[in-house]
């Protein structure tokens, strides 16, 4: 198992820029491209849990981030298709138009919220995505418009299905680690995850997947920044993660959140191919009997939650 040290990020932005997307947006807006983009009439998703009352980008829609996650015991896990499609009606979501997806954009962690969010709309069909870099926070210190006159959506009538391409599920992660198909697995959580030094709530066992490389997700970001950096050499990543062509990489963490940003990084951003995201990743493996590396022994692991992991 490898931890990957901290890349240099120098060389995205000229193939974002040529790169086709979303109208005249693409996978990133900043605040002042979406304050610009008129024509496009994108519908501007605000996925924080709370806030919205208190102020927001005009016209946006409310639709915090729990309607896309699974339950408490499995958050990471995807809602059934037609929850989700019940979602997107009541919400006012078409296909045919672009979609922003705002966060809170506080901390680095609130990307994955968006990335996440954007990932389970590209799965459903949705074409025309983009985030908000920096969320609600930095349109607001753009000082751009805010506005507390809820909106209510005009519901649509879907007929949605998912496409798998950007999904890996415990029984495909399963065969991995098992030697019965490859994949590359990315391990986005912080290196004290990856060690097997913590783990979330709802997991069952520390540790990570045998094989796994840790690259964690602020990787991505500069030091104190809450958007994204969306420049960075590709060749170089590809390089660090032993990524060849055709080769399938699979990102995870403890419940697809931290993992969304990587697949976001990797897939929308660099513009890998066969990047897979796993969902419910270690919560909902850990409950497997399936191999863990990086596991601590039970004093080791005691002693881990008793100090925090420190």
């Amino acid at each position: 198992m490898t931890r990957l040290a901290l890349f240099p990020l120098s060389g995205l932005a000229a193939l974002i820029a040529s790169t086709a997307f979303a109208a005249e947006l693409g996978p990133l807006v900043t605040p002042a491209d979406l304050a610009a983009a008129v024509d496009e009439a994108p519908v501007i998703l605000d996925i924080r849990p709370k806030g919205y009352a208190e102020g927001h980008i005009e016209g946006a829609v409310s639709a915090p981030y729990g309607l896309f996650r699974g339950p408490e015991n499995n958050p990471g896990a995807v809602p059934p298709v037609e929850k989700l499609e019940a979602t997107y009606e009541s919400l006012g979501l078409d296909p045919a138009r672009p979609v922003v997806i705002v966060s809170q954009g506080d901390t680095d962690t609130d990307f994955g919220a968006a990335a996440r969010v954007y990932w389970t709309l590209k799965s459903s069909g949705f074409t025309e995505l983009s985030v908000l870099n920096g969320g609600a926070t930095a349109w607001a210190n753009a000082g751009l418009p805010i506005s507390t006159a809820a909106v209510t959506p005009v519901p649509t009538d879907l007929t949605i299905t998912w496409n798998d391409a950007w999904t890996a599920d415990t029984a495909a992660v399963s065969d991995v680690v098992a030697g019965k198909s490859k994949a590359i697995l990315v391990d986005a959580r912080p290196p004290a995850f990856f060690e097997g030094k913590k783990a979330a709530p709802a997991a069952a066992r520390p540790g990570t997947l045998p094989g796994a490389q840790n690259l964690p997700y602020t990787e991505f970001f500069r030091a104190g920044a809450t958007a994204i950096n969306p420049t960075g050499d590709v060749a170089a990543l590809k390089a660090r993660l032993g990524i060849g062509a055709n080769d399938e990489v699979v990102s995870f963490c403890n419940t697809g959140h931290w993992a969304a940003t990587d697949w976001f990084a990797l897939s929308e951003l660099a513009g890998i191919e066969n990047v897979r995201l796993y969902p419910a990743s270690m919560v909902e493996y850990s409950h497997t009997d399936g191999e863990m590396a990086n596991q601590p022994g039970l004093f080791t692991n005691l002693l881990n939650q008793l100090t925090g992991g420190n």
